[in-house]
């Protein structure tokens, strides 16, 4: 990382989901985000927001329905 931009996604499970975890923390708790502000917000720190945002929902670090995404307000688990 070099301050809040990700280089490069990394290789590894294990340290992938260190920097999921760290973008989970970027999103506001409890707010609806439209998709195309979702992928603003993770543009901000790495341009592949579509791999992003999929593993953030297939690992359980936000919900969405059809046009939004959000995250719960209880704290994050560690992550493994």
């Amino acid at each position: 990382m070099d301050g809040e931009k990700i280089l490069r996604l990394p290789a590894k499970q294990k340290k992938r989901k260190v920097i999921l975890k760290w973008l989970t923390v970027q999103v506001p708790p409890e707010i609806r985000i439209p998709h195309s502000e979702f992928n603003s917000l993770l543009q901000r720190h790495h341009p592949d927001s579509a791999t992003l945002r999929r593993e953030m929902f297939e690992f359980g670090r936000v919900h969405r329905n059809r046009d939004y995404y959000w995250r719960d307000a209880t704290p994050l688990e560690p992550t493994v």
